[in-house]
């Protein structure tokens, strides 16, 4: 019988080594309350490679989480075109898996019937779907944590437990919009740890949203800079750190991390103050504030 990812290979249309997305020419464009046009991102061109892990880092507001949204076909752009191994996205792409800022768990479900949601939605016999949530739950250190509910835990294995329940789908593309914004450090790279571990493992394509440049660089294959609103691209890095690169911690003291974090830092350092100086001078339309165009 084929594997969850097998088959979302299949649905997205061509073998997993040609699953990849690309923006081409994108502009997203939202009507303000007070009826001017707000412009969120504008002329994006940009591609993730079959297996690669792309970091996306800019100033708040510059349109990152929009884009993830189209990206997964729950928005659509004002202009350009957006494709998942060479498809239109119309709407939601199989085989995409979405991590949001907040967690997403269901409140009046246990781990285990959170984690076990995406199989059976699948069609997965209903007793294969919690061994293999069990699995996971296991793989991403939340064993004993079976059946609390999401508010029995701490902020920590809520992320673990909605990153356990993202990756039982095997899924071919991953999105990830700040999935470790809002913890601790230690606890950020020990997620962080945890999730290069398990990427590693079946290696999807994936887009990942961050402001945390040393997470940024830990983790990916290439990290695009985005200028201030509206959001363009400014600059790609590619991360030449080798594979596999250990612990966040051990990491962060290799002289190429602290080169590169230095050239990309210098890149952002002017799109964060001009973000900066906008937000002092007047309170900007956010994309989350106007009506889409």
């Amino acid at each position: 019988m084929p594997t969850l990812k097998a088959r979302r290979d299949e649905a997205l249309g061509g073998p997993p080594g040609q699953v990849r997305v690309e923006l081409a020419s994108v502009t997203k464009r939202f009507l303000s309350p007070t009826g001017t046009v707000f412009t969120a991102i504008s002329d994006v061109t940009m591609s993730v490679g079959a297996g690669q892990f792309c970091a996306v880092v800019g100033p708040t507001g510059c349109g990152k989480s929009t884009m993830l949204s189209m990206v997964s076909g729950l928005d659509r752009p004002s202009g350009g075109a957006i494709r998942v191994n060479g498809a239109p996205v119309r709407g939601i792409v199989d085989g995409v898996g979405f991590m949001f800022q907040a967690d997403a768990l269901l409140p009046w479900k246990s781990v285990l019937h959170n984690v076990s949601l995406g199989p059976t939605f699948h069609r997965m016999d209903k007793r294969q779907a919690k061994d293999l949530a069990r699995d996971w739950i296991r793989r991403v250190g939340l064993s004993g944590f079976e059946d609390h509910y999401p508010h029995q835990l701490s902020g920590g294995m809520r992320k673990r437990a909605a990153m356990a329940a993202a990756l039982i789908n095997e899924p071919s593309i991953l999105l990830m919009d700040e999935p470790f914004g809002a913890l601790d450090v230690q606890t950020k790279a020990i997620m962080s740890d945890e999730l290069l571990t398990l990427w590693d493992q079946s290696r999807p394509s994936v887009l990942f949203i961050t402001h945390d440049l040393e997470e940024a660089i830990y983790l990916a294959d290439q990290v695009v800079v985005m200028t201030a609103s509206p959001g363009r691209i400014k600059a790609v890095y590619e991360i030449d750190l080798p594979r596999p690169r250990g612990t966040a911690q051990q990491l962060r003291f290799h002289p190429r991390f602290v080169e590169l974090q230095r050239r990309i830092w210098e890149s952002l350092r002017d799109e964060v103050q001009r973000a900066y100086q906008r937000s002092a001078t007047g309170t900007p339309v956010t994309a989350a504030e106007g009506r889409e165009l």
